[in-house]
């Protein structure tokens, strides 16, 4: 309206025409209207509304998408193309660079695309493999295109660059090749391969609670390596092989206050749960851990390049997450290995037969679980820490060759049995109560030599013996006797200074209150383990409840050394620690924490 006004303040008034409104011709036309329009009314129009010539463009670009592999649609964008060459004609000084660009998604130039059937070579395949025909195929797979290129997930299935649909058998198939080429198929599910038969081995008639693992209760490591001989594992490792003399006479003397402490390589990678139990072989330089995941592993100590501690095998139980293992003194022939279960296992490391030993007769009711033992040193006995509280608590005493029951020990107290440690001969054990009762029982008479408490005691958790040769021959020769509690506290006690070198009817090996040489206080979560050197020098302290609560004690002088660990010392949480036997030309310490890494150190003096 603003422009017909300009235009009609600027010229002069023409008469209007007059119209009819009853006339049916009249269709309201504006005079405006019917004038011609100029050329940039048209420019406009046609980028806004488009017109005849790029409406038909743009049809026939919509059917080359919808249907490229239509015949007729492809002759289409043939003659298509033969107007885009008439239409590109003068564009010969364009460099090639601008014209074109390598990219992986769908070619644009349709006539080059086809639907690709079945490779031949996979249904040749099929056949001269002998495979069994499905049971079922859907017809809809010939139907279905499925386009390579156009998504990157699946540009790895074709086979050339220039592919890109193909039906839904041949996707199938491709599918299946590419999952076959990252996971080959097993041995044991390829029925080309012969399955080596299993020999089963009758158990000794004086193995009376003893049985081959079958395969419900284990499975092995591949390749069969778990239950080799020891000799077979280590015939390749000469340095193995070499036995050393078990004398100690050949450690020199620590300094008290200040230890040089080196670390080496760490043993193995982290294993997939926390590490309970470490134990180092008595005569090679092997060290056996294992924890809740239910594997055992086999390493060889050799902190040296290039395979620093090399796993040599590991060994599997399923559904038997494991407390305790370790080899059976003196000569590590054995090893035996529990959890929270109504059973336990031994691995003969001499032939690699393992047998599972299901129940303690006539001590079912009593021994629920098995998860706590130790092994005497002098590879006798097995001590059992019974499940029963009545009137105390028990451990069960067995024969370690045949696992048959011998003796059974009761501490009288509330709680049961915190904890016991054989005596160094390995002829007798001390027990404690969670109430600080101690029993010392001789394993020679079967009966208590002597009872005791200890001083201070607030929730006794673990006992160690060490110092083997300086204290009572008849209580096994051990002069250091350590005491932990749920209060941190650890009381150092020693045993040389108790009663008489023989016992006699009328005398008390042990006094009933004795006083501990030393009560140390570094700790202030509850003792978790207790652990002293073979040669008496050192005693290890630590607590799995709180990160890097460890400490090293120098013996005889009971002083806690002020140089290591520091606090940049990686210990973690600590959950099992053991000391390198005699046998090893180098003393070494490993620490395991809940993060299922191995520590090591090397002691140097």
């Amino acid at each position: 309206m603003s422009r017909m006004k300009s235009r009609q303040s600027t010229g002069p008034i023409a008469a209007s025409p007059t119209f009819d409104d009853s006339d049916p011709s009249f269709e309201g036309i504006d005079s405006e209207e019917s004038e011609e329009k100029d050329e940039t009314e048209l420019e406009l129009e046609k980028l806004v509304f488009g017109d005849e010539a790029g409406f038909q463009e743009g049809l026939n670009a919509y059917k080359r998408e919808s249907h490229p592999i239509d015949q007729d649609g492809i002759e289409g964008d043939q003659r298509g193309d033969d107007q885009h060459e008439e239409l590109g004609e003068g564009i010969e000084g364009v460099d090639d660079a601008d014209l074109f660009f390598l990219d992986s998604a769908p070619s644009a130039k349709a006539p080059e695309l086809s639907l690709i059937p079945g490779h031949p070579l996979d249904d040749n395949d099929d056949q001269a493999g002998g495979k069994d025909e499905p049971a079922w195929v859907d017809s809809d797979d010939e139907r279905i295109t499925v386009s390579l290129a156009s998504q990157s997930r699946l540009r790895k299935l074709r086979i050339t660059e220039s592919e890109d649909l193909i039906n839904g058998r041949e996707y199938t198939k491709r599918l299946r090749r590419h999952f076959e080429r990252l996971y080959p198929v097993p041995d044991w599910a390829n029925p080309s391969i012969p399955v080596k038969p299993k020999k089963r081995r009758k158990s000794n008639e004086g193995d009376v609670s003893s049985g081959d693992a079958s395969a419900d209760d284990m499975s092995i490591d591949s390749d069969d390596l778990s239950v080799q001989p020891l000799a077979k594992l280590l015939q390749n490792a000469t340095d193995l092989v070499k036995k050393t003399s078990a004398s100690s006479s050949g450690r020199k003397k620590l300094r008290p206050e200040v230890i040089d402490v080196q670390r080496t390589k760490d043993v193995g990678l982290a294993q997939p749960s926390s590490i309970t139990s470490l134990t180092f072989h008595p005569l090679h330089p092997l060290l056996l851990s294992s924890g809740p995941a239910s594997t055992l592993f086999l390493h060889h100590i050799s902190p040296h390049p290039p395979n620093p501690n090399p796993l040599l095998t590991s060994l599997h139980l399923r559904s038997t997450p494991l407390s305790t293992s370790t080899f059976l003194p003196p000569d590590g022939a054995k090893i035996f290995f529990s959890g929270r279960r109504r059973y336990f296992h031994t691995w003969d490391l001499s032939s690699g037969k393992i047998d599972k030993v299901t129940r303690v007769y006539g001590h079912g009711n009593e021994q629920r679980t098995m998860e706590r033992f130790k092994l005497s040193p002098c590879g006798r006995w097995m001590g059992l820490v019974g499940s029963g509280r009545k009137g105390g608590g028990m451990v069960n005493v067995l024969d370690a060759r045949t696992c048959q029951w011998v003796a059974e020990v009761r501490v009288e107290g509330r709680g049961g049995v915190a904890d016991f440690a054989w005596w160094g001969d390995g002829e007798g054990m001390v027990i404690l109560g969670k109430g600080g009762e101690a029993v010392e029982w001789d394993g020679r008479e079967k009966r208590t030599v002597g009872r005791w408490v200890d001083e201070g005691a607030v929730g006794t958790t673990v006992v160690a013996l060490g110092g083997r040769g300086g204290g009572l021959k008849a209580l096994g020769g051990d002069r250091w006797l350590a005491v932990g509690s749920s209060s941190g506290v650890v009381n150092l006690y020693d045993r040389s200074s108790w009663g008489p070198s023989k016992r006699a009817d009328d005398e008390e090996l042990v006094p009933p209150s004795p006083k501990p040489k030393r009560a140390f206080d570094h700790l202030t979560t509850p003792t978790s383990h207790l652990e002293f050197s073979p040669d008496g020098q050192l005693l290890v302290m630590a607590s799995q409840w709180k990160r890097d609560a460890l400490r090293l004690v120098h013996l005889p002088s009971c002083t806690v050394y002020r140089n290591w660990p520091t606090a940049s010392t990686p210990l973690g949480r600590i959950t099992a620690v053991a000391f390198s036997p005699p046998s090893s030309s180098d003393p070494m310490l490993a620490v395991a924490n809940e993060q299922g890494k191995i520590r090591l150190w090397e002691i140097r003096g």
